[in-house]
């Protein structure tokens, strides 16, 4: 039979699709909850939910999170804004259904789901504050998960927030040597999505984020010119990623140039700092101490401060016995400009026009057809800002 022939997931729509024709569904019926679904087609929670996340997208049904999946469009539903959307009593009259126009007037939002590994700097910060600027005045609003550098986390949030009815995701993937299976499945499916801050080798998507290797080859360049000759480069992302890895295939690219040798004990990938970094046995601490390096690039805000802290414990000043650079400001940039020499990666940026493509995504679904290789890959230019934690080396 054809339907044997057909994924799992579209038999499910297809299933409900001719009851609702039918009509022994009718507008306002229930739809069985996704536990009676898997038990009744023998299939995984990931299937069901990706039948029915294409069923609200198609208008078949719409989704009340905590109450359950009904047939209909949901026109007239009352939903809080905690859940999916929210949704007004009538639209605007010779506004056309579902147009931004005629969202926003009419009071319907919906939601943009945005996956991050964690907020734990002010880059994250600035990224998701240039994401909420572009959404601004616009009929989406964003709902933020952090996914704590964790696949699995990850993969449950795509589900959850897609079964939530979220009409496209902005996602900072939590990268490894394999990839998340279920953003596979978001490009096969063709669900509105965008990635930030690396994108996957190998894999077309639409995708945001700055040049990683030219990065590292700026921070190279500047402490080269200061008489920095043992330079260090420091990673602590608990998995593998493509911008580490970019990051690190820049600075021995640099070091080439100037035709230095490359030093593996200088390339410093296997720690992390929340093992605390004050023991005196952590790598980290261990290497500073043995002043084998006069610079350090930190490959994250949050590392380079770290590194600073370890540095100071063990009498070393900065810039004078020590310079120190990162990837990102540390500093909030309110003010007073931060004290750290810095790679600039334009994250505000990055956040805007990721939430500008999807946006356009949403609002031309005819664009989002992208299987001929024409997928928005935007690779922005990052600019070294120098400040007060890098300086020359000291004669010996």
């Amino acid at each position: 039979m054809q339907s044997e022939r057909q994924p799992l997931y579209v038999q499910i729509q297809e299933h409900f699709k001719q009851l609702i024709s039918s009509g022994k569904l009718a507008d306002g019926d229930r739809i069985p909850s996704e536990k009676e679904l898997i038990a009744r087609f023998n299939v995984s929670r990931i299937t069901v939910a990706n039948a029915l996340a294409q069923l609200a997208k198609d208008g078949w049904i719409y989704r009340i999170p905590g109450r359950g999946s009904f047939v209909g469009s949901g026109e007239g539903a009352s939903i809080s804004p905690q859940a999916g959307s929210i949704q007004a009593e009538k639209g605007v009259q010779g506004a056309a259904p579902g147009s931004p126009t005629d969202r926003t007037a009419a009071g319907v939002r919906r939601m943009i789901g945005l996956l991050i590994p964690s907020m734990a700097d002010y880059f994250a910060l600035r990224l998701v504050q240039g994401i909420v600027n572009e959404l601004n005045d616009t009929g989406y609003y964003l709902a933020t998960v952090l996914t704590h550098n964790s696949k699995e986390r990850e993969r449950e949030a795509i589900v959850e927030l897609t079964r939530m009815g979220a009409a496209g995701l902005i996602i900072f993937p939590v990268d490894a040597e394999t990839y998340n299976e279920e953003i596979l499945a978001l490009k096969i499916n063709k669900f509105p999505f965008v990635l930030i801050d690396r994108y996957l080798p190998g894999v077309e998507t639409n995708f945001v984020c700055s040049d990683s290797a030219l990065g590292a080859k700026l921070a190279v360049s500047h402490l080269w010119e200061l008489g920095h000759r043992r330079i260090a480069i420091c990673s602590d992302s608990p998995l593998p990623t493509v911008s580490v890895d970019e990051r690190i295939a820049g600075y021995m690219e640099a070091l080439k140039e100037q035709g230095a040798m490359i030093d593996p004990s200088l390339i410093l990938t296997d720690f992390r700092i929340d093992d605390d970094p004050l023991d005196e046995q952590h790598p980290l601490y261990r290497h500073l101490q043995s002043k084998s390096a006069t610079a350090y690039i930190a490959l994250n805000a949050k590392l380079g401060i770290h590194t600073a802290i370890l540095a100071r414990r063990l009498g070393l000043r900065i810039p004078d016995d020590l310079s120190i650079l990162t990837f990102d400001d540390p500093s909030p940039g309110l003010e007073e400009p931060g004290r750290y020499t810095h790679v600039a990666q334009s994250e505000g940026e990055i956040g805007s026009r990721a939430a500008e493509i999807l946006i356009r995504l949403l609002d031309r679904p005819q664009d989002k057809d992208k299987d001929n290789g024409q997928y928005t890959k935007i690779i922005l230019r990052p600019e070294l800002v120098v400040r007060g934690s890098t300086g020359p080396i000291k004669p010996s």
